[in-house]
């Protein structure tokens, strides 16, 4: 009862931190790679500060508290028609999926390495597909649930944030073009995710694990689903990714469409 009472009274206030800068969004190499897989321009990571303690439980009076914070509302943008705008009706829920996020190492990969989707130079083996032209195994794998390669990774691996962030750079925009070999999507991967999530040692174990609570979350104003986009898409997403300790909070987005072609 008593964290009942705590939780229907608990509210957060959250501040901008434009002092907070990503190396992914300024590395002009991943730049590039953005660029070619047609999500440059559709991409951005911003973090905030809070003032209440977190807690997972809570996670849905978070998130709406967030998205009706006046400090984020004012400096929040999604994109529509290529162009970056504010919200223009006040958000009245939130949908909030918890996303595991418990890996510290890329070994969650190992598998693509022997499973007969790279070529020994790792190279990605091609394959014939109905729709796609120029389909590769790599994304049957990611994509087509009825594939044999499809069973290489199991529900849990599948719903890390880790994967997610792999799976949402191989499948890139609108006018992706897809790379020939598996390097630059898993060092991408790699860049992003180490720049996201907040990790912790056991002083006396000397085991790093992970801190950060991250919420996939989709708002609502008066007319529907509005924020990351008004039509469900897989490649639009907004994550929340918490860090309880410093009170920090990162909202990372992605909207499908056509990237920008200049850096």
């Amino acid at each position: 009862m008593a964290r009942d009472k705590c939780d229907f009274e608990q509210t957060f206030s959250f501040c901008p931190l434009p002092s907070k800068k990503f190396s992914f969004l300024q590395d002009r190499e991943t730049l590039e790679l953005f660029m070619k897989w047609s999500m440059l321009g559709r991409v951005s990571a911003q973090t905030y500060s809070f003032d209440q303690c977190f807690y997972p439980y809570s996670s849905d009076k978070f998130a709406l508290s967030f998205f009706r914070d006046p400090n984020v509302v004012s400096s929040l943008r999604k994109t529509e028609a290529g162009a970056w705008v504010p919200l223009d009706k006040p958000i009245v829920s939130v949908a909030v999926e918890p996303v595991p996020c418990t890996k510290v190492s890329m070994e969650l990969f190992d598998p693509i390495y022997s499973c007969g989707i790279l070529r020994p130079s790792g190279h990605l083996v091609k394959c014939l597909h109905d729709v796609y032209p120029d389909y590769d195994e790599l994304r049957q794998m990611l994509q087509e649930e009825d594939s044999e390669q499809y069973r290489v990774f199991g529900r849990e691996e599948r719903a890390e944030l880790l994967f997610r962030l792999f799976k949402h750079l191989c499948v890139g925009g609108e006018l992706c073009q897809y790379e020939d070999t598996i390097e630059p999507y898993i060092s991408t991967t790699k860049k992003i995710y180490r720049d996201l999530i907040s990790v912790q040692k056991d002083p006396e174990t000397k085991k790093i694990s992970v801190v950060s609570t991250v919420l996939k979350v989709c708002a609502y104003d008066e007319s529907g689903r509005c924020y990351p986009g008004r039509r469900e898409e897989d490649q639009t997403f907004a994550y929340l990714i918490v860090d309880p300790f410093k009170r920090h909070v990162t909202l990372f987005y992605h909207s499908y469409g056509v990237g920008t072609f200049t850096l």
